[in-house]
Order: C-alpha cells, then structure tokens, then sequence
C-alpha cells in the first residue's frame, strides 16, 4: 500500500504529459488501422500525388482542428472578455496581450500533438509519401530499377519523419526551459499554482453542478409544485395547455438584461409573475391494481 502514494505523488502535476501520451498513443493506432481498412494507392499518373498528399494532410489538418475544438482554453480565449476589476493601463494591456499570447501557444502546443504524430507515423511507415511520389517511376517491366526508386522514396519518407520528431522534440525542451526561465515562479512555487488551478477548477465544477441543480429544483417546483425525490409529496400541480406550450419550444440563450440569461424556456416561463395555480391533492393511501 506504500507503494502506491508514490506512483500518485509522482504522476501528480503531469496530467499534461499522459493526456499528450495517451492521445499520441491513439493516433499512431488510429494511423494503422487507418491505412490498413481504406488506403490503397491508384497507381495512375496525375492522381498518386493527390492521393497521397491528401492522406497525407488531410487527416493532420481535421485532429489540429479537433484538437482546438476540445480545449477548453480555445473557447475561454474565444468567450473571454476583460474583467472590470483590471485597471486600465499600459502595463496591465502589455500583460493582458503577452498572458493571450502564451494561452494561444499553449493550445496550439496541445492540439499539434496529434497532427505531428500521424505526420510523423505515416511518413516513417512510407506507404503515402511513396504512393504521392511515384508518378515517375520507372515502368514495371524494369522491375529492379523500380524496386530501387521505391526503397529510395521510402528512405526519404522515414528520414523525414525521424527529422519531423527531432525537431518537434528539440523545440519542445527549449520551449519548456524558456518558460522556466522567463517565468517569475520558482519550480516548487509553480508546482503549488499547478496544483492550486487544477484543485480550483474541481471545487468550481462539482459547485457548478449543485448550483446549477439547485437553481433548477425552484423551477422545477414552480412547474410541477413538487421536487423530484421529495417523500409525502401532498399534493402536485396540473400545468395548463399554454404552460406546455410555452416550455415545449426549441430553448435559446435569451438576454434579460445588461446581467443575467435565461437558460431555458423552463427558466423563461418560471420567472413570470402570473402563474396558473390549479393543484391537484393526492390520495394518502393510492389505489394500486395488479
């Protein structure tokens, strides 16, 4: 049981670097899988380039893309506006531009993950580069000439994708040492800010979801004058025609004011003052049929 506190209290802080690894590891098996189920060369001139360079690129471009799309920090830059409590300032704009700055490197670090390693998987495997580059091989009776143009292609693929992993390595440990020397934190302070943020955004979702859920058990109880999960519930209430009417539509973020959103058509309809208040009082001893 020793044991393990000490593989958590080193895995701790580096979520980072397993979530980089875990969707490095899917991809190169997504790459295999992919090449072996739908790639299959045409082996015709003036279409093995496109068809290469497309599996190529293609697949890079849409995981850079998802990759942006599933970072949170994507849509906090997108979203965020300045806060009210920061002074103006140059100083403050010249901090606000190079903190922006550094989030965008950050995403764009995360979702180049997955982009770089189908490059760097599929050209160290060869079959694309190879299938792109073959429009002038040699014709197929001289089968020696063309054995050797193909292992030719091949070499360059594999060293161009040996060197796309060295400089993306390379570029990654320089980058991570500039921040650490540019960065106004000491290493075990920056550890506590890490450890801070991450325990920060836990408490503020499990909050969000109790909030959230608290704020809709009023609602709820307006509309159905009872809270899922309430024991002797006495009585209910019977919404009217229009009631139904008025939550059943497609919902849509509805500005109230300068401050504040309705979320919900629910939310709409239980913040209105004129409420139908017909109840409907429940038997003690319900009648059950078998």
């Amino acid at each position: 049981m020793a044991f393990l506190p000490k593989w958590l209290t080193f895995l701790k802080g580096k979520e980072v670097v397993i979530a980089n690894a875990i969707i490095a590891i899917l991809t190169i098996g997504g790459q295999q899988l992919f090449s072996f189920f739908t790639f299959s060369c045409p082996c015709h001139v003036g279409q093995n380039l496109i068809y290469g360079l497309a599996f190529l690129g293609v697949p890079a471009l849409i995981l850079l893309v998802v990759g942006y799309a599933l970072n949170n920090q994507t849509w906090r830059l997108v979203t965020g506006k300045r806060s009210p409590l920061q002074a103006e300032g140059t100083q403050n704009q010249l901090l606000q531009c190079k903190l922006t700055c550094f989030v965008l490197c950050s995403i764009t670090g995360r979702a180049l993950v997955a982009p770089v390693t189908w490059l760097a998987v599929t050209l160290i495997n060869g079959s694309y580069y190879v299938c792109a580059m073959s429009d002038q091989l040699v014709p197929p009776e001289l089968s020696r000439a063309r054995d050797e143009v193909i292992l030719l292609l091949r070499y360059q693929s594999q060293v161009a994708g040996w060197l796309l992993i060295a400089v993306v390595v390379i570029t990654v440990f320089l980058s991570y040492c500039l921040a650490s020397c540019f960065s106004p934190l000491s290493f075990l302070h920056f550890r506590y800010w890490t450890s801070y943020v991450h325990n920060e955004q836990e408490l503020f979702d499990e909050a969000t979801d109790q909030h959230s859920k608290l704020y809709a058990i009023q609602h709820i109880r307006k509309f159905f004058g009872f809270v899922p999960g309430s024991e002797n519930v006495g009585e209910i209430r019977i919404p009217s025609l229009r009631e139904w009417q008025a939550i059943s539509g497609l919902a849509f973020l509805k500005l109230v004011d300068e401050e504040h959103y309705d979320y919900s058509l629910l939310h709409d309809w239980a913040l209105k003052g004129s409420v139908d208040r017909k109840y409907l009082k429940l038997d003690e001893d319900p009648v059950t049929t078998t």
